[in-house]
C-alpha cells in the first residue's frame, strides 16, 4: 500500500497479516513508532527524492520492522552527521532498552535501510480475538 509522504518520496508501507494481530508492551509500541518515525525523517534529509518502503512483520516471537530506501536522486542539503544529531544512536539505546535489535546500514542499490526486531508479548490464533 502506498501512503501520503509529503510528495517528496514515493513511499509505500508493507504490513504484515500477522503483525495486526500482534501485541506488544507499551514501550515497544513506542519504539516502534520512533524507529519508523527517524527513519523517515533520516530518508526525507539525507536521500531526496529517493524511494521509501516501510515493512513490519510478526515472526514467531518477535516483530521486525524495516525502512528502506533507494539511492538518492539528488544531492542532500544535509551531509550524513552534519546537524550533530543523535538519530542513530539514539534508536539504538531506544531498542535495546526494550530487549530488541538495531541494524543500519548500506544497500547494494545505493540506499539505506533501518532493520529493528522486537520482542511481542503474543500474536493471535487465527479466529480468536486481537
Amino acid at each position: 500500500m502506498s501512503f501520503p509522504s509529503g510528495g517528496e518520496q514515493d513511499a509505500s508501507l508493507h504490513l504484515g497479516t500477522a503483525a495486526r494481530a500482534t501485541k506488544l508492551a507499551p514501550e515497544v509500541e513506542t519504539s516502534v513508532q520512533r524507529v519508523v518515525q527517524e527513519a523517515l525523517t533520516n530518508v526525507r534529509r539525507h536521500a531526496p527524492g529517493a524511494t521509501v518502503a516501510v515493512r513490519v512483520e510478526a515472526e514467531d516471537d518477535r516483530l521486525l520492522v524495516e525502512v528502506r530506501n533507494s539511492a538518492p536522486r539528488e544531492r542532500s542539503a544535509v551531509p550524513a552527521g552534519g546537524r550533530g544529531g543523535f538519530g542513530i544512536v539514539g534508536l539504538r539505546e531506544r531498542v535495546e532498552a526494550v530487549e530488541g535489535r538495531l541494524e543500519t546500514g548500506s544497500t547494494a542499490d545505493g540506499g539505506w535501510r533501518v532493520t529493528a526486531v522486537f520482542p511481542v508479548l503474543s500474536t493471535a490464533v487465527e479466529g480468536s480475538p486481537a
